[in-house]
């Protein structure tokens, strides 16, 4: 990274401890950073913890602010800025067959269309400066499961994004990473288990009775595996590494069943790994099941 001092914009869901860990550690990397949240007690909250962090209030789905937390970045690094942590994102969960099209757009609308706007927003500023991109994704980029559809393939759409970009900065010197971690312990998997009752609430009664066994087994697996995830820091130091090394990877994969997802992935026939999934889901009881 040529010059820390320059900044670094993160602009994520300061709610979740991923993206807070980012934020920290970034800070007391050496980084500016400017950090974007929704709210401005979230804000304050990284503040107290930060000594240069300047929160921005942004929605990455409002062009107007992200026009004017560009500004502000712009302003404050001279149109130089060391790196981009695009983190910003939803969870949206339902089988196919019943998916809302609205809650399907909002997942692709915050997911994928907020960070290419966040992203052209500061694209001159990385260039100036030949700084990096980072982009999070997930081993859901990869390997997609059932009942999660939107999400995955807001992820699969962020891979390829990722990877045409990277090839088009080429020639600029920035670089372009993308992190993939598995299940992150954090709180947003309790948050998860009331959207997913909240979302099944809103499903054809037919559908919800066709489904509602596996999409409860699927909710407890779901569960238990980020319960048991990596720590928010593991994500913040591949995120710190991605800015920062002299010769990033492309990707990072970060947790151990993340990284025996893509292995068996890359070996398995896919009605091999179908049968896989379906298996630990047969194996799992929802909470409260005798």
């Amino acid at each position: 990274m040529s010059d820390r001092t320059r900044g670094a914009a993160d602009p994520g869901r300061a709610a979740g401890d991923d993206d807070r860990a980012c934020a920290i550690g970034l800070d007391r990397a050496g980084f500016t950073v400017y950090a974007g949240v929704r709210k401005p007690e979230d804000g304050e909250a990284l503040r107290a913890e930060a000594s240069r962090l300047e929160p921005l209030i942004v929605d990455v789905t409002d062009g107007e602010a992200i026009a004017a937390a560009a500004e502000r970045v712009r302003e404050a690094t001279d149109g130089r800025l060391a790196g981009l942590v695009n983190n910003a994102g939803v969870a949206v969960a339902a089988p196919v067959e019943g998916v809302a099209l609205g809650e399907l757009r909002r997942q692709l609308e915050v997911n994928v269309v907020g960070q290419v706007a966040v992203t052209q927003a500061f694209l001159a500023m990385i260039r100036a400066a030949r700084g990096r991109i980072v982009f999070m994704s997930s081993i859901g980029g990869r390997n997609a499961l059932p009942f999660i559809s939107p999400y995955n393939a807001s992820k699969h759409a962020i891979e390829a994004i990722g990877d045409s970009l990277r090839q088009e900065m080429r020639p600029f010197g920035v670089e372009v990473s993308i992190v993939e971690p598995a299940s992150v312990a954090t709180p947003i998997w309790d948050k998860g288990t009331a959207d997913a009752l909240a979302a099944r609430e809103r499903l054809d009664p037919a559908i919800d009775a066709a489904y509602a066994e596996r999409i409860e087994r699927f909710q407890a697996l779901a569960a238990k595996t980020g319960a048991a995830g990596v720590a928010p820091e593991e994500v913040a130091k591949a995120v710190e590494h991605a800015l920062t090394a002299a010769k990033p990877r492309t990707r990072y994969l970060i947790g151990r069943e993340a990284k025996i997802q893509a292995k068996l992935a890359a070996v398995l026939p896919d009605r091999v790994m179908d049968r896989m999934v379906e298996r630990e889901i047969n194996r799992t009881r929802p909470a409260g099941a005798s």
